[in-house]
């Protein structure tokens, strides 16, 4: 069935992530990429840089990306799906506009996209769409043939994505100690953001308490809650609760902080948690240090007996999610939709995101959407 692995019109795909330090001398350049035009001073940022210092000035992200680079490619070669895989950050080498540069000398005419992030929200959406316009324009100044460019849809609910953090989660609880295993909690942890920008995630439609950012987890946090229950037999209570807050304290963010959660938890009388980290789609920075240290400290402090699951990562059956989701994409533009994998209550999410879809915290253009100017 050769159509069935056709990428056309397709010719490329590129990783789109969040880039982070690779050594002590990245780390305050790399911060301050991240906080351009905000203002913060240098040594504001080498205080935020502590959490880099304590694991020798690296952020995982990268080598994580690279694995994932290389799981997709061997699982496109082993199903015969032709299609060149290249990568770009926002805040750190490789570089977005590196990358489509070379793309495009490569001759790259139709690029999907995979960004590292699941859900809908600002900066896990439509953040990644503004940087993709920022390097087409750099493009265009250099006189440059610029690309088509399209952004496959979240896959929060996609079975590839669901099934390794389900087994994460089964592994995990299987780690506590007996006693307290059955009666463990789960928390499903997630990057907290403002509520300004929850409330006004997704579609249109959806904005309002919480948006789609806060909807989107609470189906995909039932879903895998429900399979860990057929998988073990015990129905664990669980909640989404929020990590990694940053920014001005008078600005209400989502809630409750995962430490605050284990406080609760404890105090209620729990006998254990289980953390699972299901907003994000590796072991980044926020998940080795927010929970592998800063809340795996406070839990100890509190005596209370925690884990926490696996990040996707690199699995293989995400990328077969990913090829997945290309072939999909690819025979939509084709018109020859298919039925689209998802779990959960919420359906396939969007293929194009559409006019006030996570809107910018000031007007700024968005590739790769109804709105873009490079349509």
């Amino acid at each position: 069935m050769p159509d069935v692995l056709d990428a056309s019109p397709y010719d490329s795909l590129l990783l789109l992530s969040f880039g982070g330090p690779e050594g002590p001398d990245d780390v305050v350049p790399f911060l301050e990429n991240v906080t351009r035009g905000r203002g913060i001073p240098k040594e504001r940022l080498k205080e935020v840089g502590q959490h880099y210092f304590l694991f020798g000035g690296v952020s995982p992200i990268n080598d994580q990306n690279r694995a994932l680079l290389d799981a997709l490619r061997k699982d496109f070669a082993e199903h015969g799906l032709d299609l060149p895989v290249y990568w770009g950050n926002r805040n750190w080498a490789p570089y977005l506009t590196d990358t489509l540069r070379e793309m495009v000398r490569d001759g790259r005419r139709r690029i999907l996209v995979l960004a590292t992030s699941a859900y809908a929200s600002y900066s896990g959406c439509r953040q990644y769409r503004e940087n993709l316009a920022d390097a087409l324009a750099a493009l265009e100044s250099e006189g440059l043939e610029l690309p088509e460019v399209d952004k496959l849809r979240h896959y929060f609910n996609h079975p590839g994505f669901v099934e390794p953090m389900v087994d994460g989660l089964v592994r995990s609880l299987a780690e506590l100690p007996e006693e307290v295993r059955d009666g463990a909690h789960i928390a499903f942890c997630t990057h907290s953001i403002p509520t300004s920008a929850a409330d006004t995630s997704g579609p249109v439609e959806e904005h309002g308490d919480g948006g789609a950012y806060v909807r989107q987890h609470l189906d995909v946090a039932q879903v895998i809650a429900d399979a860990v229950r057929e998988r073990t037999g015990v129905d664990h209570p669980w909640q989404l609760v929020y990590q990694s807050r940053s920014g001005a304290p008078h600005i209400p963010w989502l809630e409750p902080d995962i430490c605050d959660h284990l406080e609760e938890r404890q105090a209620a009388g729990a006998p254990a948690v289980v953390m699972a980290p299901i907003g994000f789609v590796s072991d980044h920075m926020e998940v080795l240090y927010d929970l592998d240290t800063e809340a795996t400290a406070k839990a100890a402090e509190l005596g209370l007996p925690v884990r926490r699951s696996a990040t996707v990562g690199a699995d293989p059956r995400f990328a077969a999610a990913v090829r997945d989701l290309v072939v999909e994409r690819a025979g939509a533009e084709r018109g020859r939709p298919a039925a689209p994998c998802a779990l959960g209550s919420l359906g396939a999410s969007h293929n194009l995101c559409p006019v006030g879809c996570c809107p910018a915290r000031a007007p700024r253009p968005a590739a790769a959407g109804a709105d873009s100017p490079y349509a």
